[in-house]
């Protein structure tokens, strides 16, 4: 197993460069540069000549990326042109942010998702399955920015329950967490729905409850364990995706979280901060789906083995 690890490592080596490469490129593409953001109104030509040449824009794109990535493969990540702060700082500054409300995100969709699957699938073709697709559906369907609109109308301007943005301690988290996790909860309950329709017609569930084994039993010891696979890939992605992907939420919701540092630094044109962002944000995802994958192998002793081999055959 230690050799698939290592392996799944070295293969962040060309995924970062790819990512770099992609974001400092589609960065200098972009309208208009920082030098606008750090030029005083009553700049100069001369004054903005030297700015250029401070930050390197004096020079082809491909030479401040290789100067970039000279810094990177001695592990700095830059520093941000407009605040002076290196980039790592900043990730790390609201990063607890985006993994808090990854968190509980997570937690609203397993807590539905997880009974309203396994309902479901036990009560195939019922009134009851046919309502609990149509929520999931419903849940898909419904774009973040809105349910977070609506949320903040009903419960914080209304009801006054929870805080309209920002962080501030445990409550509020809970109208975001449910913003995302109404659209994850969707998707949850059908993998979960379908990966144990696949299981419960299985043989052994029916020898265990010939042996006497209580439909609890079955259901929670022999066909969920056995379900679980699809279900953790699920998991894995949904969270790399509310890492990387909640950046509408975290507007909506004027949550301070690496979504919002990304798309700020774009706003501004600070380069060194968007690479740096993504990269971190790219390290993370892959770590993510390297422990997911490593998950599998407690689920099911043949994926154990798989990797005890190299990951061969």
């Amino acid at each position: 197993m230690g050799k698939y690890i290592g392996k799944r490592l070295l293969m962040l080596i060309p995924v970062i460069i790819g990512v770099s490469f992609l974001i400092y490129f589609i960065m200098d593409l972009a309208p208009g540069d920082v030098i606008s953001q750090l030029a005083p109104d009553n700049a100069t030509t001369e004054q903005i000549e030297a700015l250029r040449a401070q930050y390197g824009y004096d020079r082809s794109v491909f030479y401040r990326y290789a100067i970039y990535m000279q810094g990177l493969f001695r592990g700095n990540l830059g520093v941000s042109f407009l605040t002076g702060q290196p980039v790592w700082e900043m990730y790390m500054q609201r990063l607890p942010a985006t993994l808090s409300l990854t968190l509980g995100a997570i937690i609203v969709s397993i807590a539905i998702s997880l009974p309203l699957g396994i309902f479901s699938a036990i009560h195939n073709g019922s009134l009851g399955d046919n309502a609990a697709m149509v929520l999931a559906l419903l849940g898909l369907s419904m774009p973040n920015f809105w349910l977070g609109l609506l949320l903040i109308i009903a419960f914080s301007l209304h009801l006054g329950l929870f805080p309209s943005g920002g962080m501030s301690g445990l409550s509020s988290i809970v109208l975001p967490a449910i913003t995302i996790g109404t659209g994850y909860t969707a998707i949850m309950t059908r993998t979960t729905r379908s990966s144990m329709l696949d299981v419960i017609r299985q043989d052994y569930l029916r020898t265990a409850r010939a042996k006497g084994v209580s439909e609890k039993a079955v259901i929670r010891r022999h066909a969920l364990k056995n379900a679980l696979i699809p279900i953790i890939t699920v998991v894995g992605t949904q969270m790399a995706a509310c890492i990387g992907g909640s950046v509408l939420t975290e507007t909506v919701f004027a949550w301070p979280g690496v979504g919002r540092l990304i798309i700020d630094s774009v706003n501004q044109r600070d380069v060194p901060a968007v690479t740096g962002s993504i990269i971190m944000t790219t390290i993370m995802i892959s770590v993510i789906l390297l422990v997911i994958d490593l998950l599998y192998a407690f689920v099911d002793p043949r994926i154990k083995a798989q990797y005890a081999r190299g990951g061969k055959g």
